[in-house]
């Protein structure tokens, strides 16, 4: 005879909640055209980059646009901002995609001259304008 735990029905209904949140995501995923998949990677990049630059040059490390664009992502596409670098990303990976667009970015500040050359140019702005256009795009608010 076989006895069950009690724990083991709380640990498979726990498994199989996440083989189902998978394989929506994976749905999720597929049922987007190539439009809104770059409209994602858009504003997934626009986060990254302003949440950079405000951690190198303001010392903000809140990462609060990554966060927002986080929250959108699930709660109108039911994916996350990792599943969209793992997805859609070239690089297929989400750490890979980050190194990439970390590496791209503080070559970008380095060539403008640092923090202080960079707020002359008022990057700052073009930043956080690119950063709220992908968030009105992803969130259906034309």
């Amino acid at each position: 005879m076989h006895y069950l735990l009690p724990q083991q029905p709380a640990r498979s209904a726990g498994i199989f909640l996440c083989i189902l949140l998978s394989t929506a995501n994976i749905r999720a995923a597929e049922l987007l055209d190539e439009q809104t998949q770059q409209q994602l990677v858009n504003a997934v990049e626009a986060a990254f980059e302003l949440d950079l630059y405000n951690n190198r040059c303001r010392s903000d490390q809140s990462g609060r646009r990554t966060e927002n664009v986080n929250k959108e992502l699930v709660s109108r596409y039911r994916m996350t901002v990792l599943d969209v670098q793992d997805d859609f990303f070239p690089e297929g990976y989400y750490r890979d995609a980050q190194a990439r667009m970390r590496q791209d970015f503080l070559q970008r500040l380095r060539d403008i001259g640092g923090c202080a050359a960079a707020k002359q140019e008022r990057l700052p702005e073009s930043l956080r304008e690119r950063y709220d256009n992908a968030m009105v795009e992803i969130s259906g608010q034309r």
